[in-house]
């Protein structure tokens, strides 16, 4: 069964994509369903609304969401009340949403559910603090449009990157454009010593010293930084941003003579477009971040929305042999 042991190893998952219609739900079907078989229990939660029968902005047929006998499952009062599958409700949440309170049920009898779930990754970590003292063996979390941060280390342990036609029909731009993701994910990671300096810092643009000495630059946010700032290497040619990297910053630090080694909290708070990422490294800087997400597999959804359908096999082939990583399209996933 492909990649379903390698996430057992973990306490949590997202499932994220590239794009919206790239096949999220249908690869959480097939892991709930082969957990089902493995009569492991999970607990699913989203971070927005997943399972609806029609996508809201193509009119087509999506894929709803099945949930089997002892699975946990997190969604709003709206959509708990139109549930298809049997089930008790375990927990209701003293905070409202615009779709009323969280509902926190089991199912008794297999069915058909809509999840719609929290909105912030903070919110996100306590569903599965709450999932873990349940009992649940795993918590899922499946993600709305092309949200990333879920798939945050500080959130999920692991995650499943979604790909596919959607993202592009043709097939170079495909690849190139889960490429950039897929080394962003990959990021080489701090050494621990600075990741435990360095993981207190909620804000600024801050500088390491050669001796390890911390340095606030006084700069709160990316965006307020001044292009003609030439002090930002003062401390020395390391720096952390506890934000957003953006273009901007990318393109700024790379008219640097030194190499500059700059340092992101994790994949999902990099902003920067592929051709300015490309530069910053071509220049002879280097992206890090301080935590690195556990990529498990990359799933492909062969089709698009409009109707573009890309030859699966020699899609899945030849975006494993770019990225290194193994690809699925688990419709084609042999029982």
């Amino acid at each position: 069964m492909p990649f379903v042991k390698d996430i057992l190893r973990h306490r949590s998952l997202s499932i994220v994509g590239l794009e919206k219609n790239t096949g999220k739900t249908v690869c959480l079907n097939y892991i709930l369903q082969r957990f089902n078989e493995l009569h492991t229990h999970v607990g699913v939660t989203s971070i927005g609304v997943d399972g609806e029968q029609v996508d809201s902005v193509f009119a087509t047929a999506k894929p709803e969401i099945t949930l089997y006998e002892g699975t946990h499952f997190i969604t709003s009062e709206k959509h708990y009340l139109v549930r298809q599958a049997v089930s008790e409700i375990v927990a209701v949440d003293s905070q409202r949403t615009s779709l009323g309170p969280l509902v926190t049920a089991r199912v008794l009898a297999p069915g058909k559910v809509l999840l719609s779930g929290a909105a912030t990754t903070g919110a996100l970590r306590e569903q599965i603090k709450a999932f873990d003292s349940m009992g649940v063996r795993l918590s899922i979390v499946d993600g709305a449009l092309s949200r990333l941060s879920l798939a945050s280390p500080t959130v999920t342990e692991a995650m499943i990157l979604a790909t596919g036609a959607a993202v592009s029909p043709n097939v170079k731009q495909l690849i190139s454009k889960t490429k950039h993701l897929h080394r962003l994910v990959n990021l080489e990671e701090v050494d621990i010593s600075l990741q435990n300096k360095l993981n207190h810092i909620e804000s600024g643009i801050w500088a390491v010293s050669d001796d390890g000495t911390l340095h606030d630059l006084g700069i709160q946010s990316v965006f307020l930084l001044d292009s003609g700032n030439e002090d930002l290497l003062r401390h020395g040619t390391t720096l952390f941003v506890a934000g957003a990297v953006s273009d901007r910053l990318l393109k700024q630090l790379a008219q640097k003579k030194s190499a500059i080694t700059l340092i992101a909290k994790d994949f999902t708070k990099i902003f920067a477009t592929q051709e300015a990422y490309t530069e910053f490294c071509r220049r002879g800087h280097r992206l890090m971040v301080l935590k690195r997400s556990k990529l498990i597999a990359v799933t492909l959804n062969p089709t698009s929305p409009q109707g573009y359908l890309l030859d699966s096999k020699s899609t899945c082939e030849a975006l494993s042999e770019a990225l290194q990583t193994p690809v699925y399209d688990v419709k084609q996933i042999e029982r």
